[in-house]
């Protein structure tokens, strides 16, 4: 039989790569074209009559609900799988309910995204796990995996605006809720954060003296004693300021300066007790790497490594 014909509609580079890289060992299946944008994957899609497309919801020009519905329209018996960081419940029902046949967070591609495409293509609806609890349409096999309860959060960004405004706003979140939070950051980094945060009438001052807030050197070594005798003792401090069920937001850049300098083994064995800590504490975690540091055709394996320990895959 010849091969099942996929068209990939995602912006983001790396993640292309990393999906050719998964589908190489599949001579069944074959991806015909690649879209970087809601209106050229309607183009696409019309020159190509692809048998299904996976669609990206986060894409520039038409986001990927929208294009997904013209694309319908056009041409009606491609079948479409959602490929997505956005688990938003509203976002998930208006996706299945257009017509998609398969919904898949992105940090789960590695081990669902082949068993969505082939039952797809069998003509049975794929629902991720993580995404069965919001139950708008039952999974193919009827079976509802407990959600992930646990945050582990992972965002490239393509400038370092978008890096400072992004571990601000988390920390701003964190301490005003009367959490607890620490981040890794360089110095001068440090030092831009705590003026932005000033500016965001967050008391930083009163949270670094009651210690509920640590601002540390990204140099620091990642023993994993250290970090969680830290993550202790801020949910102690928070508990102490008053929060009756304090959660600890630890964010920083750490591992994708690791990630950066080549280190890739070190940055999977960060990200690995990352998510140990999530899933054992209450504990919220958002990782920033420098969007430089990736190229296409390089470190695929890693990089299907480090998403699959992220409970969310980010862009900006």
């Amino acid at each position: 039989m010849p091969p099942f014909r996929i068209l990939v509609v995602e912006d983001f580079g790396p993640f292309r790569s990393m999906l050719r890289s998964s589908f190489r060992p599949r001579p069944d299946i074959q991806i015909v074209g690649e879209a970087l944008d809601g209106l050229d994957a309607i183009q696409k899609a019309t020159e190509l009559q692809p048998d299904l497309i996976l669609f990206d919801i986060g894409l520039p020009e038409l986001n990927g609900i929208e294009a997904a519905k013209r694309v319908r329209a056009l041409v009606p018996d491609a079948k479409i799988i959602f490929l997505t960081q956005e688990a938003c419940p509203e976002v998930v029902e208006e996706a299945l309910r257009l017509g998609a046949m398969g919904y898949v967070l992105k940090s789960r591609a590695g081990s669902e995204l082949l068993p969505a495409i082939e039952g797809v293509l069998a003509g049975r609806q794929f629902v991720g796990s993580g995404l069965e609890g919001y139950r708008f349409i039952p999974s193919a096999d009827g079976q509802a995996d407990t959600p992930a309860t646990h945050r582990h959060e992972i965002l490239f960004c393509s400038d370092d605006r978008i890096l400072l405004n992004a571990l601000k706003n988390f920390i701003a979140g964190a301490l005003k809720c009367g959490d607890a939070a620490i981040v890794w950051a360089t110095e001068s980094h440090r030092e831009v954060l705590l003026r932005e945060l000033r500016a965001e009438d967050v008391d930083i001052d009163a949270a670094t003296q009651q210690g509920t807030y640590i601002s540390a050197d990204v140099a620091e070594a990642p023993e994993p004693v250290r970090i969680f005798d830290a993550v202790k003792r801020l949910c102690a401090a928070a508990y102490k300021a008053g929060k009756k069920h304090p959660r600890v937001a630890v964010c920083g850049e750490r591992a994708g300066r690791l990630w950066l300098e080549g280190k890739t083994d070190d940055v999977i064995r960060l990200e690995r007790l990352c998510s140990d800590l999530a899933k054992a504490h209450n504990v919220d975690i958002l990782c920033v790497y420098p969007f430089s540091s990736f190229r296409d055709h390089e470190g695929e394996r890693a990089f299907k490594d480090l998403c699959a320990e992220h409970s969310a895959i980010r862009h900006l």
